[in-house]
């Protein structure tokens, strides 16, 4: 195998190597024009293959989302599971990089062969993911059986990662509001799965527990036909979580028996395309998109495509559209 050789590469990743993995992962998060093809021919062998379910964790800083997390890892490889963990950090702001880093989280799942684990740098951008986030996760769905997304816990706009899941979870911390606040952050909305941390804190964990209870009797919810459960546990004493596992799966099942699933898979490659236009040429180079080269039409059509791809065409297809209109200036 040459090093340019996706193929070989993507058929490696599959394979779960983790070497194969990392190497795929830095090629694409880099940025270089002339790395750009093979990056592209990468991603689009992977994108029939990854199909691992894909999972985000979300909550408030100081909820103990990776303290949880690594307890969930630690069931799933109890139950023959292989993982891979895209963590969102905040970004260094003179490197660009992420300021937690590997190292600092996750201490005892980092080390077991069936775990992968990548820091990923928000970067500026406000919803907590960067442009990478999206082909990496890509990435790790075609190696790994079930892939965390953990994000940096900042902010409404961080409802973004709801475009890369299929199933949500949202950590809360006993004490964390009443139902008024929970709605008016909208986070009652999105989440498949709700789990109230620390349940050791008793009461104030038990009154949690209820208030998202009954804020879900109230609210529209992402998937009329799925009821999020409501769990209480904790991440630091294993509490609850063999119950959360089940309930992630049991939610896994449900997208595959309702259709939701794939619905949501097509969805969030439609809303991937919309946003990297968005962000590069705002609405009005999405309103240059109609007909055919619509995003919903023109991904419906390239289901084997991927995202990075299917982005690339569309960005061609407005820049030749800009010529046109300017007369080559």
């Amino acid at each position: 195998m040459t090093i340019d050789d996706p193929e070989a590469l993507a058929a490696r990743v599959v394979a779960g190597e983790p070497a194969a993995v990392a190497e795929a992962l830095n090629r694409v998060d880099d940025a270089r024009a002339d790395r750009r093809e093979s990056q592209l021919a990468l991603l689009d062998a992977l994108e029939p293959r990854a199909r691992g379910a894909r999972i985000g964790v979300t909550g408030a800083p100081g909820a103990g989302k990776s303290t949880l997390l690594d307890a969930l890892v630690s069931e799933l490889r109890r139950r023959g599971r292989t993982v891979g963990i895209l963590a969102v950090d905040p970004s260094s702001q003179r490197t660009g990089g992420a300021l937690l880093g590997d190292r600092m989280r996750l201490g005892s799942i980092a080390r077991d062969a069936g775990v992968f684990l990548r820091s990923l740098a928000a970067r500026d951008r406000l919803g907590g993911l960067s442009e990478a986030t999206g082909p990496s996760l890509d990435v790790l769905a075609a190696a790994f059986d079930v892939v965390f997304v953990e994000t940096v816990g900042v902010g409404q706009s961080e409802s973004e990662v709801t475009d890369l899941v299929d199933t949500l979870v949202f950590v809360a911390q006993p004490a964390a509001g009443d139902l008024i606040q929970f709605m008016k952050a909208g986070i009652l909305e999105w989440p498949d799965v709700f789990f109230v941390n620390k349940s050791d804190l008793g009461e104030l964990a038990t009154r949690t527990a209820a208030e998202l209870r009954a804020g879900l009797e109230l609210g529209a919810r992402r998937d009329a036909t799925h009821r999020p459960p409501v769990l209480c546990g904790s991440g630091r004493d294993g509490i609850g979580i063999e119950a959360l596992v089940d309930a992630i799966d049991a939610h896994r099942d449900h997208l595959a028996r309702s259709g939701e699933g794939e619905a949501r898979r097509r969805a969030s490659r439609v809303a991937r395309v919309r946003r990297a236009i968005a962000t590069e040429y705002g609405r009005q180079g999405l309103r240059m998109l109609q007909g055919e080269l619509a995003p919903e039409t023109f991904v419906a059509a390239r289901d084997a495509t991927s995202v990075a791809r299917l982005v690339d065409a569309l960005r061609s297809e407005i820049e030749v559209a800009l010529r046109r209109r300017f007369g080559g200036r």
